[in-house]
């Protein structure tokens, strides 16, 4: 294979529980998880050394980091495999960074999908979990890039089978969060035990999954709007836009988003914004992958 190309599509969590701190110091997690159809781009072609090109948007903002998470996952996947041929990597950063959407995670686990093309290697799937779990969090929910219901640390993956078709309005201020500073904040109370996750319902349209949405609310959002309470404006923007049946913050932010029935109005929603805010970063979108 000369060269093999992978989408990084936006991960975006429409609910997000925080059940409390476990003894080990992480948090047990429950989140209903989507990727947009837009994204970062992975494309990968045979080198002898391992390489890495980001271009985009947003790659001056990676400009200073001295390992990469693309890189670090080009790595862990040729120790794992036992290959010894390179790669030159090229990453087009479309999506803001630190912004809640899981771009470094979307962009570790694209790599690994594209460089099993190109290396032609298929590791067993419980190592090749262990191995994008090692990476981070959110990194093995975007393996597949598909609605789950994330469980635990992130090593808990449930398919959802089904949603409905919809589409969202994603709106990042430029004001990154820190997900440590977040989870500080939060000061979640101790958890003894893990904790089974919860019966999702399967969703028949739209308007059951927003009616389950306004039941399972994103717990960080209190917390990341004391440290930027910039996010509570774009909420606030997003949710007067016509058509919008729910806006919220996603991960640990400080990317916002808004949901809608169809993809004309979330892209008037989005010409909206744009045309008000030009300093933030706007994208209308449909859900990708329905399962």
């Amino acid at each position: 294979m000369t060269r093999a190309v992978e989408e990084a599509r936006a991960k975006v969590n429409l609910s997000l529980r925080v059940l409390g701190r476990r003894a080990d110091g992480y948090h047990e997690l429950q989140s209903l998880v989507v990727f947009a159809a837009i994204g970062d781009r992975i494309e990968v072609h045979p080198a002898a050394d391992l390489t890495l090109d980001i271009g985009g948007p947003f790659a001056d903002a990676l400009s200073g980091e001295t390992d990469n998470l693309v890189l670090r996952a080009a790595r862990g996947l040729r120790d794992l495999c036992g290959v010894k041929a390179g790669a030159r990597i090229g990453l087009q950063k479309n999506l803001p960074v630190a912004s809640g959407i899981g771009g470094g995670s979307a962009d570790a686990a694209a790599t690994l999908r594209a460089l099993m093309r190109l290396w032609d290697v298929a590791p067993e799937n419980g190592a090749l979990v262990r191995l994008a779990a090692s990476l981070g969090a959110d990194v093995p929910v975007c393996l597949d890039a598909a609605p789950a219901l994330m469980c635990g640390t992130g090593e808990r993956i449930e398919r959802i089978g089904h949603l409905p078709k919809f589409s969202m309005l994603l709106v990042n201020p430029g004001a990154p969060v820190s997900t440590a500073d977040v989870f500080r904040a939060l000061a979640a109370p101790s958890l003894a035990t893990s904790l089974a996750p919860p019966a999702v319902p399967e969703f028949k349209s739209f308007d059951e999954l927003v009616r389950w949405l306004h039941t399972e609310p994103n717990d960080l959002e209190p917390a990341a709007r004391k440290l930027e309470p910039l996010i509570g404006d774009v909420i606030g923007e997003i949710a007067a836009t016509a058509g919008c049946r729910l806006a919220r913050m996603s991960g640990s932010g400080a990317t916002c988003f808004g949901l809608y029935e169809t993809l004309e109005e979330a892209r008037i929603a989005a010409a909206a914004l744009a045309s008000s805010r030009p300093a933030w970063w706007v994208a209308a979108s449909p859900v990708s992958d329905y399962g």
